[in-house]
């Protein structure tokens, strides 16, 4: 008789619009400070940009979007049920092996992460008959909150994750192997509003350069003053930035600066507990920054057996699960993400007088992005985009466009208001008023763009 088969599955789902209250105080004391749960975010951090490594994007899906945050939940629940190679393998992997009680860590960080805006969910389905071991149910429900369930067949498994991801992601599994005796699931739903919204009157059609040679129409969200800090790394070839949710979480923007390295190998070097460090204090700016609306779906194995855990799909030691052999047979991961404009500030920005010496941030070119917990600093999403509308149609571009500088390609224009006038529309009560007005529209500059204030 074969082993016993065990399936991991993780199923994320981001919404840009909500908020409030945090969790309690979890154990082991001084352990957890928010020092080690900032180590914490370091080692989860660690691992999703390690998996990105091996996820790269591609014609055929030029987004990659993950939760590292949901896989080191996972895999240190199961490193609950490990012994001796397995669990030093799944403690390396997870970058946890000299960060003392991680599970008392990670489970605090999960407990303070604001229930209003993010939802972490775990279960364990378990074959009918098929006997686990008391403590690793204790232990995965005091840390976890991974309560068992019967596995009784494909649909109650979907309808949990499709009810834990607020219907957003429908239809998780196709089939369940007759083999699987037990499937540990975990779900995260991130709901949440910018801290300073984007005006839906302000969104447009414009160019996003996928490559040197191709764009692509993107819905491009427009804020003509927003508060952002903002740096340009030369040391990682980037520009960082990062933009508030309220509820203490951020989505911080790392895209490459021209002529330098591509957005993959940027994010391979980047450290997000170093950039909060060195980000600084917000400056305001004409901020252009695409809507969003991603799904991603992809069977971990490979990735993971790169990462040093191959032999989970083999012959691991599990027996702090149950006495039988068993084995890992997949890993599956989904996740979406949807970006848009709204939040819970409607005083945001009106009827605005646009100054060319005022700086911009404009996100027109591929780029890596995080989605944060501030105190923690775990990344909830991390993600690569290289084609914010995967199924638009690529354009041509037949010449290398002219580059005279950030100013001609992106400088907003002030335009004079007209004799009888008319002006920009004041989004709070539908009135006219006779300032500049915001013009936007497809570019012609296939680099990011960055305008600096003259001294």
């Amino acid at each position: 008789m074969g082993p016993y088969v065990l399936i991991l599955l993780f199923s994320l789902f981001c919404h840009v619009i909500t908020e409030e209250p945090a969790g309690d105080e979890g154990l082991c004391g001084e352990v957890l400070s928010v020092e080690n749960q900032r180590a914490m975010g370091v080692a989860v951090a660690k691992l999703g940009l390690q998996l990105l490594e091996h996820l790269q994007p591609s014609p055929e899906e030029p987004n990659v979007l993950i939760s590292p945050l949901s896989i080191s939940l996972a895999l240190s629940q199961l490193a609950l049920g490990a012994r001796k190679e397995t669990e030093e393998q799944l403690l390396q992997a997870l970058h946890v092996k000299d960060l003392p009680c991680h599970h008392e860590v990670l489970s605090s960080i999960q407990q303070q992460l604001n229930p209003m805006i993010t939802q972490v969910a775990s279960r364990l389905y378990l074959r009918a008959g098929f006997q686990v071991k008391d403590l690793f149910l204790q232990e995965s429900l005091r840390l976890y909150k991974s309560g068992p369930a019967t596995l009784s067949g494909v649909e109650a498994v979907n309808h949990w994750v499709e009810e834990t991801t607020k219907g957003h992601m429908k239809n998780f599994l196709s089939t369940i192997p007759a083999n699987v005796v037990l499937i540990l699931i975990n779900a995260v739903h991130f709901k949440g509003e910018w801290e300073s919204r984007f005006e839906k009157e302000f969104t447009s059609k414009e160019l996003f350069y996928v490559d040197s040679k191709k764009s692509v129409e993107v819905d491009m969200m427009v804020a003509p003053k927003y508060p952002l800090s903002m740096l340009v790394d030369e040391m990682l070839g980037a520009q960082v930035a990062r933009f508030r949710f309220q509820n203490d979480t951020s989505f911080l923007v790392v895209m490459p600066l021209p002529m330098h390295e591509n957005v993959s190998t940027v994010a391979a070097k980047l450290n997000i507990s170093d950039l909060y460090d060195r980000l600084p204090a917000e400056t305001t700016m004409q901020v252009k920054l695409p809507k969003l609306s991603l799904e991603y779906k992809k069977e971990l194995q490979e990735a993971l057996s790169v990462n040093g855990l191959g032999s989970l799909f083999s012959g691991p030691d599990l027996s702090g699960i149950t006495n039988g052999p068993l084995q890992v047979s997949s890993v599956q991961h989904a996740s979406a993400i949807q970006l848009n404009e709204e939040g819970a500030e409607a005083s945001a920005a009106t009827s605005i007088h646009l100054l060319r010496s005022i700086p911009m941030f404009t996100v027109n070119m591929p780029f890596f992005f995080a989605l944060t917990d501030d105190t923690s600093h775990v990344p909830l999403f991390l993600g690569i985009v290289t084609n914010p509308s995967p199924g638009a149609e690529l354009i041509e571009l037949n010449d290398e466009p002219q580059n005279d500088g950030p100013a001609a390609c992106e400088s907003p224009q002030a335009i004079e208001p007209s004799g009888d006038g008319a002006g920009t529309p004041d989004p709070t009560n539908g009135e006219q008023k006779n300032n500049t007005e915001l013009k936007t529209g497809a570019g012609n500059c296939p680099k990011p763009s960055l305008t600096l204030p003259s001294a």
